[in-house]
């Protein structure tokens, strides 16, 4: 069960979501190259001391280190246990 779309930048380390869309059409495609698939699972974990990088981990898979302003693009659903 998920909640609203929300960012990916506003979810804190330790949370995990779930990948819905995109806000830029242009980033997606690296987006999605990258394993940002809509219905992926990502968990976030962990953050630069100012928020920049953020490092996730896709898919339980491997781990991604984003700009806070791509994360910013990432459509997700908090997932709740």
């Amino acid at each position: 069960m998920s909640k609203a779309t929300s960012i990916l930048s506003e979810f804190s380390p330790g949370e995990s979501v779930l990948v819905d869309g995109f806000k830029d059409e242009e980033l997606s495609l690296k987006l999605m190259e990258m394993g940002f698939v809509p219905g992926t699972v990502v968990k976030i974990d962990r953050e630069a001391p100012f928020g920049c990088p953020v490092c996730v981990t896709i898919g339980g898979d491997y781990q991604v280190s984003l700009r806070k302003s791509e994360a910013a693009t990432v459509l997700v659903k908090s997932i709740i246990v």
